[in-house]
């Protein structure tokens, strides 16, 4: 019998992360929904034979997609599930979903859970062990002051379950796919960095930065202190952190291949983007208008009058 829940998934040519995604959630949920922005595969063909609803929006990035799907897409539920489709739901958090919907705690409008990250198919110790997926479409909304990741601003009480998320990318057996997504994010992560530094992008006002806070308050926390640490350095310590603070060396080659890619390459990519753009503005090559362009869609920042 399936639970009284709504889904949300977003696609664009996933054949290879589709499948294991609906199998996780279809004929569970009641109330299934794909927003796909214009995938060129197999990637319909495989929603259909799952019998979900399939919606086309054009993508621009992650928050402004998950913005329109939660608010323009007609949902038969309040609760909704936030799903990317290289995720999958397993059993032990479908059942923490069921129950959590038999007592319908009017008072939560919102579930952290665990996130179990897998690179190439092995699993990756040393990141974020939470994520907030689970919500009452209600009382939420999308923060919109993040140009890569994407943060859900809960209006109430946020709880916790114990079954987890999988995050899985077959695309990334391929590693150029993981290099070439990786290069694209860089640049866009740079650019964010510049305009919280020259106080055109700030963070939103409904999350507070605190160490002590939930793991978005602490997430925003720790990027205030990132922000602030020397470029190119940063990169060897978050390394050094990731892989042997928390222990990413347990999980062998994969691992380590892993956080020298993501912890320390791709952050390193970054730094450099960072060092540019910074040569560029004080030489008045490139302008804080033409990097907003540059992100996309970001809310209308308000600018200064000059530059020191």
């Amino acid at each position: 019998m399936s639970v009284p829940l709504s889904v949300l998934v977003l696609t664009k040519n996933e054949e290879r992360n589709i499948g294991a995604c609906l199998e996780s959630v279809a004929g569970w949920a009641s109330d299934i929904v794909v927003v796909d922005s214009g995938s060129e595969d197999r990637t319909l063909a495989i929603c259909a034979e799952h019998g979900v609803r399939t919606v086309y929006h054009g993508y621009a990035d992650h928050r402004s997609q998950i913005t329109w799907g939660m608010t323009e897409v007609p949902w038969q539920h309040d609760w909704l599930l936030l799903l990317d489709a290289d995720n999958v739901v397993t059993p032990e958090f479908k059942r923490d979903i069921e129950e959590m919907l038999r007592q319908d705690d009017r008072s939560v409008h919102g579930y952290y859970n665990p996130h179990h990250h897998y690179f190439r198919n092995r699993r990756v110790r040393g990141l974020k062990p939470e994520w907030l997926r689970l919500v009452r479409r209600s009382n939420v909304k999308v923060d919109d002051s993040e140009l890569v990741d994407f943060r859900l601003v809960v209006n109430g009480t946020i709880g916790r379950l114990p079954g987890a998320i999988i995050e899985s990318n077959a695309n990334e057996l391929n590693i150029d796919f993981w290099i070439d997504k990786h290069q694209k994010f860089a640049r866009r992560m740079a650019i964010e960095e510049i305009l919280r530094s020259e106080k055109v992008l700030a963070w939103s006002s409904h999350l507070r930065p605190t160490l002590l806070g939930n793991p978005d308050e602490r997430m925003i926390w720790l990027k205030n202190i990132w922000y602030g640490m020397p470029l190119y350095v940063r990169p060897v310590l978050l390394f050094l952190y990731r892989y042997f603070v928390r222990r990413g060396f347990l999980d062998g080659w994969n691992g380590f291949v892993y956080h020298s890619l993501q912890t320390f390459w791709f952050r390193l990519i970054v730094d450099v983007h960072i060092a540019d753009y910074r040569r560029q503005l004080k030489r008045h090559t490139v302008s804080l208008e033409q990097l907003v362009e540059a992100a996309g869609a970001i809310p209308t920042p308000t600018f200064t009058q000059g530059r020191p």
